[in-house]
């Protein structure tokens, strides 16, 4: 599944938010098969993807972790940062190179807490970043595990 094109920070926020985030950006690489982050670790940054693909993945007890939603170029990756308790919801890893633009969840939040129009800006964007993800869980994990010998789909 292929996010929005609205889901994209570029899209998503006013020149003038994008611009002020993008001045704390810090340029970082992954190698393929590098982690990110893992479900339930602390979210303390987030990305938008530069160039190359990362994959959220999900723990399902006693099955492969499937691959929920696979991101690219001008995607957000990590939306936990926003929302307390600031624990990853989901895992990530490079599936190509990656570059991307990290950002500080700290120095984020605190920049959303002192400028009203910026946070509103910032929690539309995470807001329907998480929805979209929360759809994706939802449709894949269906696909993955919603009918099958013996049961079958609600």
């Amino acid at each position: 599944m292929t996010p929005s094109i609205t889901l994209r920070m570029t899209h998503a926020l006013p020149p003038e938010h994008r611009d002020r985030l993008m001045r704390t950006a810090r340029e970082v690489a992954f190698r393929p098969g590098a982690r990110l982050f893992d479900e339930g670790g602390r979210a303390d940054r987030f990305w938008v993807v530069r160039d190359g693909r990362v994959a959220l993945d999900m723990y399902v007890p006693g099955h492969p972790a499937p691959v929920i939603e696979t991101l690219g170029p001008g995607d957000l990756v990590g939306r936990s940062w926003l929302f307390e308790p600031y624990v990853w919801q989901l895992g990530a890893e490079a599936t190509t190179p990656v570059r991307a633009y990290e950002f500080d969840a700290v120095a984020v939040r605190a920049m959303c807490d002192d400028d009203a129009g910026f946070g509103r800006a910032t929690g539309r964007w995470a807001g329907r970043v998480l929805s979209h993800r929360l759809y994706a869980a939802r449709a894949r994990l269906a696909d993955l595990y919603g009918a099958h010998p013996g049961g079958g789909a609600r």
